[in-house]
């Protein structure tokens, strides 16, 4: 399946996990949401994004920063400090991302009826709560 024209190979699709991998956690995409309209600070990050705890945005600012989708600059001013900023690459991501987000608003309050109705059947069906997913983030 290799090709020199360019075309596909055979671990693109084990690429394509990796690529996956990196956007599809729980936080990245908040994260590059968030930062939409330019640098921000770690605080203002984490005051934004509900429920990440201060050790999973470092760690997800991490990841991104890693993968080039983010930078890290420092400022040194008085008291100093660090923001975040989507490069070239994270924009063209926050794009692609974005229909994503808007369904999931559009969408959330059916899943949270679709998982009660279930939830429901489940437990008359086996008399007990069903394992698996909760309705949180």
């Amino acid at each position: 399946m290799a090709t020199t024209s360019g075309g596909p190979r055979p671990d693109d699709a084990c690429r394509t996990r990796v690529v996956l991998d990196i956007v599809g956690d729980k936080w990245s995409l908040l994260v590059v949401r968030n930062l939409r309209h330019g640098p921000r600070r770690f605080t203002e990050l984490k005051r934004d994004i509900d429920g990440i705890s201060q050790r999973m945005l470092t760690v997800t600012l991490r990841g991104l920063e890693r993968d080039g989708i983010l930078t890290r600059t420092v400022h040194n001013v008085m008291p100093p400090h660090v923001s975040y900023e989507l490069t070239p690459m994270g924009k063209t991501l926050r794009e692609a991302a974005a229909p994503l987000l808007e369904w999931s608003v559009a969408h959330l309050a059916h899943i949270d009826d679709a998982r009660a109705r279930y939830d429901a059947r489940a437990r008359s069906d086996r008399g007990v709560a069903p394992p698996g997913r909760s309705g949180g983030t």
